[in-house]
């Protein structure tokens, strides 16, 4: 699938919701604006369906396949990496710059190894500026079926394996336990950076990406995705 550039003389995309705005109504990869420069994001333009967006998802992470490594220092998730049609994590950075010009939302889709899906929404998703170490703020929880394994990472700042931001004390959750980088507090409910583990933990190792409260459990989970779209 090839990229596309939503800019013109008039008009210029800044998320997907731009983009949708557009006539650019399929989902895909395309390159927006931010004060940084240009950016390729992926949009998914599929609504919902359960009256949480009629679609215009900006996707901030996405886990599939355990195609990319996401044990990475705080500058490559400061900055975005991964491959846009596949695994990748958009930026802390870029997600900063979005969601302090304009309010968004998040939705947060499981899928485990037996092919059963569920969600949770947060009706309200923002992050800090690097000088308040990107600190998450989020709220309004809407159950689909996921349970709420997010709100307890609120008023966290981001950690990595280099620097280490969460309340565990001395001990660092994303070196500790060999985990990528999230607003970790001691150490987690959720951990969508673990490792990929392909379905072959049962959840003791507590090191795979995972949702604690959809089965009070942490195997790793077959995908998870995590997407914004701007509150009108």
């Amino acid at each position: 699938m090839g990229t596309e550039v939503i800019n013109s003389n008039c008009f210029l995309a800044t998320d997907c919701s731009d983009v949708y705005s557009s006539d650019k109504t399929s989902s895909g990869v395309y390159t927006v604006s931010s004060i940084d420069g240009p950016v390729q994001i992926y949009c998914d333009m599929i609504p919902s369906g359960e009256n949480h967006s009629k679609g215009h998802w900006t996707v901030i992470l996405r886990r599939t396949d355990g195609e990319v490594n996401f044990f990475r220092p705080w500058d490559s998730y400061k900055r975005g990496f991964g491959n846009k049609e596949g695994e990748y994590w958009l930026g802390l950075e870029f997600l900063h710059l979005l969601t302090r010009r304009n309010r968004y939302k998040l939705r947060v889709d499981l899928e485990d190894f037996d092919g059963t899906k569920a969600y949770a929404v947060y009706e309200s998703f923002s992050v800090d500026s690097e000088t308040d170490g990107y600190k998450l703020h989020v709220s309004g929880f809407v159950d689909g079926g996921a349970g709420d394994s997010l709100s307890n990472h609120n008023q966290m700042k981001f950690s990595t394996f280099d620097k280490d931001q969460d309340l565990r004390g001395s001990e660092n959750c994303a070196l500790k336990h060999s985990l990528g980088g999230f607003w970790y507090k001691t150490c987690y409910d959720t951990n969508p950076t673990g490792l990929y583990l392909w379905g072959k933990d049962d959840g003791s190792l507590n090191i795979g990406a995972n949702w604690f409260y959809w089965k009070k459990n942490r195997k790793s989970l077959k995908a998870i995705t995590m997407k914004i779209t701007r509150v009108m």
